[in-house]
């Protein structure tokens, strides 16, 4: 007898390593979508909550007296808060569309951080708010704040509009890989919408159907 020669069977390395890499890619995406929603909330929900803070304070000369007064972040500038609710818009619409505008909404989500964050720092020195209600509180147009201090909110509100940053960066990254919302919504299994189901002949009422066009219902079709 002739002796057998072995054939080799031919590994399937290539189709294992896409596999793996198609299950490490989901994985990723998931990881980063879900560091993303949470970045993208805490860092608005912090700047809303930050900008109605005290972020100044100091006192006006009241004839021979001196008033305290205080400023918060609205006082000082209402930017961080207003692109914090458009980083939350933008958050929510990135999941509403595909493709390009899915990069254009992400920019728009990594812009509205950077901006309120660079609000916020700018605001972090600023007197032009008190000095406005010292003029108001004495009727003294030459008026300026005294002791002026500030708080540590603003740069509270900075942090979070980098934690939106950050949000809209990983949008961008990973955002290709992210699901969408459904257009329609379909019973799974379901007729398409707009056709009626086949109508079965066995039903009592199609057997009269029948009769009624003088169709024998018995005969075998």
């Amino acid at each position: 007898m002739g002796g057998v020669t072995a054939v080799p069977v031919p590994h399937s390395s290539g189709q294992a390593e896409r596999t793996a890499g198609a299950a490490a890619a989901a994985q990723g995406g998931r990881r980063s979508l879900a560091a993303a929603l949470f970045l993208g909330a805490v860092g608005a929900a912090v700047v809303l909550l930050a900008s109605g803070q005290t972020w100044a304070e100091g006192t006006a000369a009241v004839g021979a007296g001196s008033v305290p007064l205080e400023a918060d972040g609205r006082d000082v500038t209402g930017l961080p808060a207003a692109l914090a609710v458009v980083g939350l818009a933008a958050l929510v619409a990135v999941f509403a569309v595909r493709r390009a505008g899915r990069a254009i909404v992400s920019a728009l989500l990594a812009l509205s951080g950077a901006g309120a964050a660079a609000a916020a720092f700018l605001g972090a020195s600023d007197r032009a708010a008190l000095d406005g209600k010292a003029r108001q509180t004495t009727g003294d147009t030459a008026a300026v704040i005294d002791g002026l201090t500030h708080t540590a909110w603003p740069y509270v509100t900075a942090v979070a509009g980098l934690l939106i940053l950050a949000a809209g960066l990983l949008a961008l990254r990973y955002g290709s890989s992210w699901p969408a919302m459904s257009a329609r919504y379909e019973r799974e299994g379901g007729a398409p919408r707009g056709r009626r189901p086949a109508a079965d002949p066995d039903r009592p009422e199609e057997l009269w159907k029948a009769l009624d066009r003088g169709e024998d219902p018995t005969r075998e079709r």
